[in-house]
């Protein structure tokens, strides 16, 4: 029989949220697009952000500006704590874990939906049409697309050819000096809510796509030395008919994640005037910490129109 948490007591308690805390579940996209950062002050100014490969000039973009304070609480009764016989406020310590673990994902899932109307280091939106480096040779460049579909919802023939059309933007992105900024780029990360993973992971996995009837070889599957993976959300339900596609293998990223203070959890227990004064237990977890927009140029919004 698993352990009760009146068996545990509140150091057992935190041993088993940091231990669920550790498995991370379900956000192993997160460091393929995001550049993780540790911190000790309010801000930080990412000076690699804009840099030209012939560093020219340092152009610093700052980012996450100010860190934010999260927390979530616990209360627990300690006649609940008596009763419970069958590990059920366990269960609910193990779920706050797990919720921990995918605030990485909600706060960077808001940035992206937000990025057809936030700023990045360029001044122009993150995901936009105009962006322009430096007023250099590189003129407007675009990471917002128009994808085109028939139906309701796009065919996985449709999906294969906007996914591609999304790479192929991206690997013409160049710097202020016409230098190419991803000719090395081999593997890509496709991102889209609920309903769009049918055609999605057709798009990305099937060997032949069904086009009004007639099929044909699947250009994504079987191109050689490109690989693509598949993230789906819940949170990007309101983002309808579009998705993102992301560059993987770059050691830059499109997006930053910044800490000062990891996940922790403290608790008010035993022998506390808590406990003593209104009979519960709080156990409370806080993290300090934020994001920020990285290079627009390893990330592709495309929407069908």
């Amino acid at each position: 029989m698993p352990p009760t948490i009146s068996d545990l007591g509140s150091r057992g308690i935190i041993g088993e949220f940091y231990a669920r805390l550790e498995q991370d579940l379900g956000n192993g996209w997160l460091p393929k697009v995001t550049s993780s950062f540790d911190s000790n002050q309010e801000s930080e100014t990412y000076r690699w952000l804009g840099m030209t490969p012939q560093m020219r000039e340092w152009i610093g973009g700052r980012q996450a500006k100010g860190f934010s304070i999260f927390e979530a609480t616990l209360e627990i009764l300690i006649d609940d704590i008596r009763r419970d016989k069958t590990g059920q406020i366990l269960a609910r310590v193990q779920e706050l874990a797990e919720r921990a673990n995918s605030h990485w994902a909600k706060l960077l899932i808001a940035i992206l939906l937000a990025g057809t109307t936030t700023t990045c280091y360029d001044g122009a939106f993150f995901f936009d049409t105009l962006h322009i480096l430096d007023s250099g040779p590189s003129g407007a460049q675009s990471n917002k697309l128009a994808a085109v579909k028939a139906g309701a919802i796009p065919t996985a023939g449709e999906m294969e050819t906007a996914i591609l059309t999304a790479v192929e933007s991206m690997l013409g992105f160049v710097d202020d000096q016409g230098e190419p900024l991803n000719e090395n780029a081999r593997q890509f990360m496709v991102m889209c809510g609920p309903q769009l993973f049918q055609p999605a992971a057709a798009a990305l996995k099937n060997p032949i796509i069904i086009d009004g009837g007639t099929s044909r070889t699947n250009t994504i599957v079987n191109v050689g030395g490109y690989g693509f993976d598949l993230e789906t959300s819940a949170r990007l339900l309101s983002l309808g008919n579009a998705f993102y596609t992301f560059r993987t293998d770059s050691p830059t990223k499109s997006l930053i994640r910044q800490e000062e203070v990891p996940i922790t959890m403290d608790a008010i227990a035993e022998g506390s005037e808590t406990e003593f004064k209104e009979r519960k237990h709080l156990y409370g977890v806080t993290a300090l910490r934020n994001v920020g927009y990285g290079y627009w140029q390893r990330a592709v919004l495309s929407t069908f129109a």
